[in-house]
């Protein structure tokens, strides 16, 4: 979805009739894929509590790899008509699939295989990953932008980053094969139940908690990382290079706070964080968004985004070991990734799309106020909920 997300106006022409709703479309379509992540998360949840963690993450790649490789290799609107945006929608619930399992199996993995003293800073490198995948997106277009003519890059030029995607796909197959399965998996109690009813039923106060405490989180991050790309160039003026440059500074900077941010939950708490985040989120999410509006330097923009994005650390950094420290291990995988899926398609994939009807209506600040209350909804639930560094789950070490 990285691809997806920095080529929308480059893939936007190819997949829906040349009208000026197209982008519109495009980002419609980012948001199903989102829709699609919930049932993820409940197949490839139970699936990794029953069948383990490694087989989870081995099965979530192999689909990102098939809906990349249709993107990719689907001929446009121009060619097959109406069937090029079916194929495209088609390609996005595979990836949407793909991501609702691949976020609670990692996530699960990575706090499960780390010790206690140290398990913010090891669950961290999910987030590095991520930003790292929307990095390396980027740099890809970049260096497209660079080698070839705006035309070609419109035309077919696009189609690369997908390719690319797909072959990576397999090299990361290849290699969660060979991953050792979790003590936690190994030690799980097998005879408690699994499934969404037993998840809903039997902890539905951690289920809601996650889903509380991804609405603004995942808003949060979407609309600092995904939106400013487009809102630089079409509100703020900047050209798709210099727009695509600034973001992938300002996004290198977030991927290497990552750890560091992880490392201090495991000296202070996850719950200070996560309020910090809260707190300067609300404060701040509004005035940075005006402050973008009229930049008119690159350097101006780089600052200012990556305070948004060190803002947004506080919980992007420890939100994957939170959400797992609150669930036993027989239900953990399904508990991280099935209400984050929920929380995730409604408010994280639809921000782009919200953003863009905003703006359409005449509007724009009032995503920028839908991003700030939201905020507010999940800074309530930082400050009741328990610190989970101290009252965790996971109980081995």
């Amino acid at each position: 979805w990285y691809a997806y997300a920095v080529l929308t106006t480059y893939l936007a022409p190819h997949y829906f009739p040349d009208d000026a709703s197209k982008d519109l479309n495009a980002w419609a379509v980012f948001a199903v894929g989102f829709f699609m992540r919930p049932i993820g998360g409940w197949l490839m949840g139970v699936y990794g509590d029953r069948k383990g963690r490694k087989a989870g993450l081995t099965l979530s790649v192999t689909l990102m790899c098939l809906g990349s490789l249709m993107i990719a290799l689907t001929p446009g609107y121009q060619t097959i008509g109406s069937w090029a945006t079916l194929s495209l929608i088609v390609a996005r619930l595979i990836q949407g699939l793909s991501l609702g399992g691949e976020y609670g199996a990692s996530a699960t993995y990575l706090s499960e295989m780390a010790g206690k003293k140290h398990r913010g800073f090891f669950s961290s490198f999910q987030y590095v990953t991520l930003i790292s995948g929307q990095l390396s997106a980027l740099v890809v277009l970049m260096v497209l932008q660079a080698a070839m003519s705006e035309a070609d890059l419109r035309q077919w030029g696009w189609r690369i980053p997908f390719a690319l995607g797909g072959v990576l796909a397999v090299i990361v197959f290849w290699l969660r094969r060979r991953l050792a399965e979790t003590e936690s998996f190994a030690n799980r109690d097998t005879t408690q139940r699994t499934g969404a009813a037993a998840l809903f039923l039997e902890h539905p106060r951690e289920a809601l908690t996650v889903m509380l405490l991804t609405a603004g989180g995942t808003l949060a991050f979407y609309a600092y990382t995904i939106y400013p790309i487009v809102f630089l160039k079409k509100t703020a003026g900047f050209s798709d290079a210099a727009a695509t440059q600034i973001n992938a500074a300002a996004l290198f900077v977030f991927m290497a706070i990552q750890p560091l941010a992880g490392a201090l939950s495991d000296r202070i708490g996850r719950k200070p964080l996560m309020v910090g985040f809260g707190v300067m989120g609300v404060t701040f999410s509004y005035p940075i968004f005006v402050a973008l509006e009229g930049v008119q330097s690159g350097i101006a923009a780089f600052a200012l985004m990556v305070s948004a994005l060190v803002i947004v650390t506080g919980y992007t950094a420890i939100n994957a070991v939170v959400k797992a420290e609150l669930f036993p291990a027989h239900i953990r995988t399904l508990g991280v990734a099935l209400p984050y899926a929920l929380a995730n398609a409604i408010f994280g994939g639809t921000a782009p799309f919200v953003a863009q009807k905003f703006k359409d209506s005449g509007w724009e600040r009032g995503f920028y106020w839908y991003v700030t209350a939201m905020i507010a909804v999940s800074l309530v639930t930082y400050l009741k909920m328990r610190d989970t560094a101290k009252h965790s789950k996971i109980l081995e070490d």
